[in-house]
């Protein structure tokens, strides 16, 4: 008599697999052993700062319940000037808009003098990116009022003011963005015979192109925050209609103005959203 042996798999034994652990590169190790010295950094020029200002922070606990106050002075807006509003409104992104298109052919063509790798003459890209550091590093009201004093009250002074900034804030960026492009790209162009200024117009720019875009869009916004800031040193714009009205207690004015810069600006940033992603 035959009997079916069914047979079991027997279940071997689950040996616990051994997770090798990879030891702490040293150059993680040096950057946790500056985190501690960054932090107590911080703090030693924080205390020294608050000592240098003599900030009096009883006087700033008093007053908090007058930020509420004016704020709540600002939610009660006021239409009564819409035009006074729309007007300066406009002219602020006129100023924005062609200080932005102005610097951005001149940044192109500084960047181009500044990256290292279009026309490679070392001597160049030094002095343009000396030059411009130097005129980045004045802050754009200092820019602004100098062309105050040089081409009078009026817009045309903040056109240039912005202007100057914006050049050289375009100058270094766009001169980064054309050094990622690979040297072995633009060697083996050259070896076709293609001129150094093509080989920039043809491969280099176009390549560059969504970066160049998402530099323009951020420094839009930046140029129309700071168009509502200068108008109230004189350039015009919306910032002069923000400035009298809060001097003239005003809040209601001052409160639709800053309402329209906000959304101006909100606006801006999702229409470059936008744009970027077609290019990319």
């Amino acid at each position: 008599m035959n009997t079916n042996t069914m047979e079991y798999p027997v279940a071997s034994k689950a040996r616990p697999v051994s997770e090798k652990k990879q030891p702490i590169s040293v150059k993680c190790r040096q950057r946790n052993r500056f985190i501690p010295v960054f932090l107590i950094g911080v703090a030693v020029l924080s205390v020294l700062s608050i000592l240098y200002l003599e900030i009096d922070w009883l006087k700033m606990a008093s007053r908090v319940g007058d930020i509420g106050v004016v704020f709540w002075d600002l939610a009660h807006l006021d239409f009564s000037n819409m035009d006074l509003i729309l007007s300066s409104l406009v002219e602020t992104i006129s100023i924005a808009v062609l200080s932005l298109l102005y610097s951005l052919v001149l940044g192109i063509v500084f960047g181009m003098l500044a990256a290292r790798n279009v026309f490679r003459i070392p001597v160049l890209s030094v002095v343009t990116q000396s030059f411009f550091t130097f005129l980045r590093a004045v802050p754009t009201p200092v820019w602004v009022l100098l062309m105050l004093v040089c081409l009078g009250m009026g817009p045309e002074a903040g056109v240039a003011g912005l202007c100057v900034h914006t050049t050289a804030f375009f100058t270094k960026s766009f001169a980064q963005s054309f050094e990622s492009i690979p040297d072995e790209t633009i060697e083996a162009l050259e070896v076709t015979g293609a001129s150094r200024l093509s080989i920039f117009m043809n491969t280099v720019l176009p390549a560059a192109l969504s970066q160049i875009v998402a530099w323009a869009g951020m420094r839009l916004e930046t140029n129309f925050s700071e168009c509502a800031i200068l108008g109230m040193v004189g350039a015009g714009g919306i910032g002069y209609v923000i400035s009298n009205s809060l001097q003239g207690y005003d809040y209601g004015t001052a409160g639709v103005a800053i309402l329209l810069v906000f959304l101006v600006a909100y606006c801006i940033e999702r229409v470059f959203v936008r744009i970027k992603k077609k290019f990319s």
